[in-house]
This record gives C-alpha cells, sequence and structure tokens, in this order.
C-alpha cells in the first residue's frame, strides 16, 4: 500500500469513527470511593463537551479499586448533568438479575431522558466466585446458566414483543413507554458475539479484556441476521487508551494500570490504583520493564498523533464504527487530559 493510499485509507476511518467512553469509576489511592464517583460525573460532564457520543458505565462488585457496583445508579445523574451524550451501562451483569427489574429501571431511564439511554449487556460476573455468590438471592445452589433464556426476556420486555400467551405478557407496559432504549451486547468471548448476531444486536467487543478479538468481530458481521430493530451489524470495540502529551509520559502514567493488572493476573488483590512512583517500585523490585503487561492484555499509549494511528489501526481491524475508550490511571487530571487529547487529535471539539 502506497503512502497515499494509506493516508485515505485511514481518513475515511477516522472521518466515520465515533469516539466514546467508559467509565470504571477507579479508586485511587488516597482517594474515597465516594469522590471516584464525583470523578465519573465531572468526566462525563467534560466528554458530553468534548464531542464524545456515549458515555458508558460499568458493573464490578466487591473491589475497592472501582466504584461501579450499580451503573443505572449513575446512568441518572450522568444524564441530567450532560446534554448531548448517550449514557448506559457497560455493562449490565444480567445473571444477577431478573430481566423484568432490569427492563423497568432502563426503561424509567429512557422516559426521563428520550433518546439518549443504552442498556449493554453481559454475561460476566463482574466479580469473583464468592462475591457472585453473594449477590444471588437465593443460595441454596448454584445459580442456573440461563443466560440465553434471560437475554430474550429482557429484550420481549423492551421490544413489546412477548407472545400474548406467555404469563408475563401483561408485565410488557414498562413504565418509560413509549421511549424506547437501546440494547447491547457486550463481551469478550466468541459466545457473545454469536449471540448478537442471532438476535440482531449491535455488538461491542472489549478488546481491554481479551485482545485479538478481531476473529470474533468478523463472524458476528458475517452471521448477523437482521431484525425489525437493526437492519445491519453494527460493530464496537472497547479499548484501553492512555494518552499524554509525549510518549514518555504516556508511558509513566500506564505504569498504575500495568501494575493493577500484573496483581489481577497473579490473583493478588490491590485496594486502590497505585500511584506513579509506587508502581515503578514494584516494577524495579521485580526487575520488570514498566510497560508490562500480562499475557492477553493490551493498551494504546502514547502521544495524540501515535494514539490516533493505533486506535485507527484497531477499528479498522475489528470492522468497527466506533471506539470506546476505557482509561485507568492514578491521577484524575491526567484522566481527563487523556480524553481532551484524543477529542482533539480527531478533530472531536
Amino acid at each position: 500500500m502506497s503512502a497515499s493510499t494509506a493516508s485515505i485509507s485511514a481518513n475515511s476511518v477516522s472521518a466515520s469513527l465515533r469516539l466514546s467512553v467508559l467509565d470504571q469509576a477507579p479508586v485511587s489511592e488516597g482517594m474515597s470511593s465516594a469522590q471516584a464517583l464525583k470523578n465519573s460525573l465531572d468526566l462525563a460532564v467534560l466528554a458530553d463537551r468534548l464531542g464524545y457520543y456515549r458515555y458508558w458505565v460499568a458493573e464490578h462488585h466487591g473491589t475497592q479499586s472501582l466504584a461501579c457496583a450499580s451503573p443505572e445508579v449513575l446512568i441518572g445523574p450522568i444524564a441530567a448533568a450532560t446534554s448531548h451524550l448517550r449514557v448506559g451501562s457497560g455493562g449490565v451483569m444480567l445473571p444477577h438479575y431478573s430481566p423484568l427489574k432490569v427492563a423497568e429501571s432502563f426503561s424509567m431511564l429512557s422516559g426521563l431522558y428520550p433518546g439518549r439511554i443504552d442498556l449493554g449487556l453481559g454475561r460476566a460476573p463482574g466479580s469473583d466466585s464468592l462475591t457472585a455468590s453473594a449477590l444471588q438471592r437465593d443460595r441454596r445452589q448454584r445459580p442456573q446458566d440461563d443466560f440465553p433464556e434471560q437475554l430474550n426476556e429482557l429484550l420481549a420486555y423492551l421490544w413489546n414483543e412477548m407472545p400474548a400467551d406467555h404469563p408475563f405478557a401483561r408485565l410488557s407496559a414498562l413504565p418509560g413507554s413509549p421511549e424506547l432504549l437501546q440494547p447491547w451486547m457486550l463481551g469478550s468471548s466468541a459466545q457473545s458475539g454469536i449471540w448478537a448476531a442471532e438476535l440482531g444486536m449491535p455488538y461491542m467487543f472489549a478488546d481491554f479484556i481479551q485482545a485479538a478479538g478481531e476473529t470474533v468481530a468478523a463472524r458476528y458481521r458475517r452471521d448477523f441476521v437482521a431484525s425489525p430493530h437493526w437492519s445491519e451489524a453494527r460493530q464496537g470495540v472497547a479499548l484501553q487508551v492512555i494518552c499524554a502529551d509525549t510518549d514518555a509520559e504516556a508511558k509513566l502514567l500506564a505504569a498504575s494500570y500495568g501494575m493493577r493488572l500484573i496483581h489481577m493476573h497473579s490473583g493478588r488483590r490491590l485496594d486502590k490504583i497505585p500511584s506513579v512512583e509506587t508502581a515503578l517500585r514494584f516494577f524495579e523490585q521485580h526487575d520488570l520493564p514498566p510497560s508490562t503487561l500480562p499475557s492477553g492484555r493490551r493498551a494504546v499509549i502514547g502521544s495524540p498523533a501515535r494514539v490516533r494511528e493505533q486506535i485507527e489501526e484497531l477499528a479498522e481491524a475489528y470492522g468497527a464504527d466506533e471506539v470506546m475508550i476505557v482509561t485507568i490511571i492514578y491521577d484524575h487530571d491526567a484522566r481527563k487530559r487523556s480524553y481532551e487529547l484524543i477529542a482533539r487529535e480527531f478533530g472531536l471539539v
């Protein structure tokens, strides 16, 4: 490929690419969880002003390093504080909940904020096995793995497609009607892509959890079955991104993220996001380069131009028309700066 052809290709990718935010409400050393939640609101207001398209909040349980146990609680205040962003969950871990309860909660949000609410759905527990057990109402036996049935019931409520002879048919009159919300399938495995394709749903692949999901994305697009709600496949990819004014500064900021991941993969608990100084001491003690990441993980790290190049390459590899950016670093101001630099580089502002 010639340099001019490559430039044309990159420009076409960038022109059609939506940029969005995935917020996990990181809790840094010396910070309270309450402050992390306030930081989420602060970042959302900034993202709205910068021109990001979507703002999703995650669901994680039983951890002191992420203050995002209940996305639906954060979605309302974020939607109220912003004007343009679509706001949603990235995602709701459906196995913990009643499909009706999820449908009613998000329908209420959609009624309050018409045309702006998304419901990202996942199958993973968002926690360890002990915490997952604590979340269950009935602990006498292991919960049944009936995610496809849960998902179909939930979509029947949301899309008002419950069969007339179904015992729950009368419950499909949701409190936020007639406003509709947008459901997405989330995942980091082949199975999530298969379900999304079969049901005609948009699909967001979590590359920051499991890298190299390009084949999963390709299979989703190939097997997509058009539905009354989506006529064609809609592919997104969520990436861990750390941007700073220079490559060196970005790599330094990324040390905190790397230390946290190494602890997670080794089964050791790390209560808060470590400072850069703490992380550098850790890497030095273990004779590791500060940029070390565990196997199967990757991150987009660098100056604005370098970050844009990597984002566009990965978006093209995934066939994605949207990139959702998650940034886990110690300093909140540096995190905001990262999103500002990316928005400026892509011309969002």
